[in-house]
């Protein structure tokens, strides 16, 4: 048993890598290395598995497409360019406060949809815009730009990762909130002071020519507006749990994006907006889809078996040496199918040893973003160094990356570490 799910990962792994040394792409990748396990198996082409490992993930593709068509009519109403252009026209003599509210911008879409890259094609280009205007390098303000893009995707209410994972786990996706909201803010804190703090004062004048002026009469009021009902609808079924109507996030999302088209001051092109939603995700969401595959063929092929036992099997002094880097180096290679393969059976590992488990998947959920930089994937650093126009080095912008992603890691080593003495923090 042992020595035939060997031969079927050892198989699944030779045609991941011989697709992606051919350029296949990483979902190309997957789908092949899926196809390859389902024929070592001699399972010939498993047609229900691989609909049903399709359909796994399909609540979260869901959350995907609505909260990135709610992001995006906001960023075409104009919503996008009136919260920059009054943050630099009120904070451009004030460093300290332009820095921290430039942190909450790049934490808002992530922390709404679950995506570094929408969080970078929804703001990052602004936010490189400022950056520059402040005196920060395009390095620098590349390597910011992908920090708190990754920290958004790692901030609540939705983080790919742990849900994933807890799904996988049978575990609801409840308490993970400040937990992952602690260590995502202080990640993204963390890295814009310390990339962004030196510099010079901001040119207001040329960065509000420069940035798009907002339609006439778009105000604060329908800013805010959408993101209240968002939150109010979320808050309401939390805190009034047998009366509330059940809204899941898809209609919730769906919920603010209506009135962000009802309080636009201009005509939205809706069927526009929404094709443009889908290419920007085509990406992501053909990734979500297809780790569903290959989890679902390493399910049935035993592979997925052997990767648990041999996790649970080793030493947990040496997992917790070892974490902080298989993490995001899984998570470059195989992007979100790493959350599912490792987050799984540490979580089982974890609350077996008693350690929290909520805390624990917290840290790791924060931990795993910080590969999207790394070859041979690298979708949201790619994005980052696109969007703000640096033409360096790629090694370069990973140089600036390293003190605050080893901060981050250092925080989500201390959640495994000492998951048990944080459990206080995984309410609601």
């Amino acid at each position: 048993m042992f020595l035939h799910a060997a031969i079927v990962l050892a198989v699944m792994a030779a045609a991941f890598a011989v697709s992606i040394a051919l350029h296949a792409g990483s979902e190309i990748a997957m789908f092949a290395a899926a196809l390859a396990g389902a024929l070592a198996h001699g399972a010939g082409v498993p047609a229900r598995h691989i609909v049903e490992g399709a359909f796994t993930y399909f609540d979260v593709i869901l959350i995907f497409i609505t909260a990135t068509f709610f992001m995006n009519l906001l960023k075409e109403a104009g919503g996008a360019a009136h919260i920059v252009r009054g943050i630099i026209s009120k904070f451009s003599r004030n460093r300290f406060m332009l820095l921290l509210l430039l942190t909450l911008i790049m934490l808002v879409p992530g922390a709404l949809t679950g995506s570094g890259t929408v969080t970078v094609l929804v703001v990052g280009a602004f936010v490189g815009s400022v950056l520059s205007y402040m005196g920060i390098s395009k390095d620098r303000a590349a390597a910011i730009v992908f920090l708190c893009a990754s920290m958004s995707a790692a901030a609540p209410p939705i983080n790919l990762w742990a849900m994933m994972a807890a799904a996988g786990a049978n575990m609801p996706y409840v308490g993970f909130t400040i937990p992952l909201a602690v260590i995502s803010i202080a990640g993204a804190l963390f890295s814009m002071f310390y990339l962004g703090w030196r510099g010079r004062d901001v040119d207001a004048a040329r960065a509000l020519r420069e940035i798009p002026e907002p339609p006439h009469g778009m105000n604060w009021t329908k800013v805010l507006v959408p993101f209240l009902i968002f939150f109010g609808v979320v808050v309401a079924g939390r805190v009034w749990p047998l009366t509330a109507p059940v809204v899941g996030l898809p209609l919730a999302f769906a919920l603010a994006g209506a009135a962000v088209v009802l309080l636009s001051p201009v005509k939205l092109d809706l069927f526009g907006i929404l094709s443009k939603t889908i290419d920007d995700l085509l990406p992501l969401l053909s990734t979500v889809t297809i780790v569903g595959m290959l989890v679902q063929i390493m399910a049935l092929s035993g592979a997925r078996g052997l990767i648990s036992l041999s996790v649970v099997t080793l030493p947990i002094a040496v997992l917790f040496a070892t974490l902080f880097l298989v993490l995001p180096i899984s998570e470059g290679i195989f992007q979100f199918a790493a959350a599912p393969l490792l987050g799984v059976p540490l979580v089982f590992l974890f609350n077996m040893k008693g350690y929290n488990p909520v805390i624990s998947l917290s840290g790791m959920a924060a931990m795993w973003p910080l590969g999207d930089c790394l070859p041979p994937t690298a979708p949201v650093g790619r994005a980052a160094v696109m969007a703000t126009g640096y033409d360096g080095d790629y090694w370069t912008f990973l140089r600036r990356c390293i003190v605050p992603a080893v901060f981050i890691m250092a925080i989500g080593t201390m959640y495994l570490v000492y998951s048990h003495k944080l459990g206080f923090l995984a309410r609601g």
